[in-house]
């Protein structure tokens, strides 16, 4: 497995490579500095673009693919080039979520845009969209029928209108306190779940499964998705910022509304819930409002509950593993990566 995931960023540093070697002979890197913030934020380069390794991130996404393409009776090889386009796909989106959010860091280091500032961030987003559509392209190479390519490749792109609608509802809801847990599960099944399902259903397809069958992994992608996020809510709040890169409450400063919160909002008396809705509705929020909402959290059990559905997303998960009929080894990888990703710390 390890070194299919190397494969993966083999593949992946190739498309980028080839494509900054087409304009080298007309810019220098000064003038076209794209390529090496791509390597920066990739975690391929130093703030300089000198070579350097840091946290290239959890590559969660391409393993799911991976494995769900073996666990379905199809090879490592075959699902690599369509892991690498997941990978540098969902990198775009960290990109532009970071310049939305207005995040200063991201696994230890300044983000791309608080280095080269929102317009270049967007344009260094916008060309990891259009490289992650390349990789796939050559999966005919690994003997993956034509016609097999072309689904996968217009499913991939039906991921992405997904996921631009998850963040809009995201963006949508900072300005609303009536938003139901419901409509936020939906949001986040868009923004976050639909590209781990997708890397579950395309893993599958990409080893022969049937239709209904590749949609049975595709819902165990989504559960695991859905998990994936509630547990990044817990650690937007509660998580360990030497282990997140990020402070201790980051989500509460940046008055994200997420299941915390919107917990919190129903289950507090209305005094509690108008001193909650003030705290958000100022320009920052000082420590010792943070230090507030944490407390009131904790008289409330919020952590709590929110770590319980965590749990119940990553039980359905392993159930939806069951229904799809996977076996063998990366079966248990995948159930082991589920009990990884219920308790992680960044």
């Amino acid at each position: 497995m390890n070194e299919a995931i190397a494969d993966v960023e083999r593949a992946m540093r190739q498309v980028v490579a080839e494509a900054e070697s087409a304009t080298a002979h007309l810019f220098s890197e000064r003038d076209l500095p794209l390529y090496g913030v791509l390597r920066y934020h990739l975690g391929w380069a130093e703030q300089d673009f000198r070579p350097g390794a840091s946290d290239p991130g959890k590559r969660i996404r391409p393993q799911i693919c991976l494995l769900c393409c073996m666990a379905a009776g199809g090879s490592l090889e075959v699902a690599v080039p369509t892991a690498a386009s997941i990978e540098l796909l969902h990198n775009f989106t960290l990109i532009h979520d970071d310049v939305q959010d207005q995040s200063m860091t991201r696994r230890h280091r300044p983000t791309v845009w608080a280095l080269w500032g929102t317009g270049q961030a967007i344009n260094a987003g916008d060309a990891l969209f259009a490289l992650s559509q390349l990789p796939l392209l050559t999966s005919m190479r690994q003997g993956v029928p034509a016609e097999r390519v072309v689904h996968i490749a217009r499913e991939f792109n039906t991921t992405v209108l997904r996921i631009v609608e998850g963040q809009v509802l995201d963006l949508g809801y900072e300005e609303r306190w009536d938003i139901p847990v419901d409509a936020y599960l939906a949001m986040i099944e868009g923004k976050t779940a639909s590209l781990v399902g997708f890397a579950a259903w395309a893993g599958a397809v990409l080893a022969g499964a049937d239709p209904e069958r590749a949609e049975r992994y595709r819902a165990f992608g989504r559960a695991l998705g859905l998990g994936f996020q509630l547990r990044d809510d817990v650690l937007g709040i509660w998580g360990d910022s030497q282990v997140t890169g990020k402070p201790s409450g980051d989500d509460i400063r940046r008055r994200k509304k997420s299941l915390p919160v919107l917990l919190l909002a129903a289950k507090a008396a209305p005094a509690e819930r108008d001193e909650l809705r003030a705290i958000y509705g100022r320009p920052e929020v000082s420590e010792e409002a943070v230090a507030r909402i944490l407390d009131l959290m904790q008289r409330y059990n919020v952590q709590a509950e929110v770590q319980v559905a965590v749990a119940q997303y990553h039980e359905e998960a392993r159930r939806r593993l069951d229904e799809a009929g996977a076996s063998g080894p990366a079966r248990e990888r995948l159930e082991a990566l589920a009990e990884q990703l219920a308790t992680r710390r960044f």
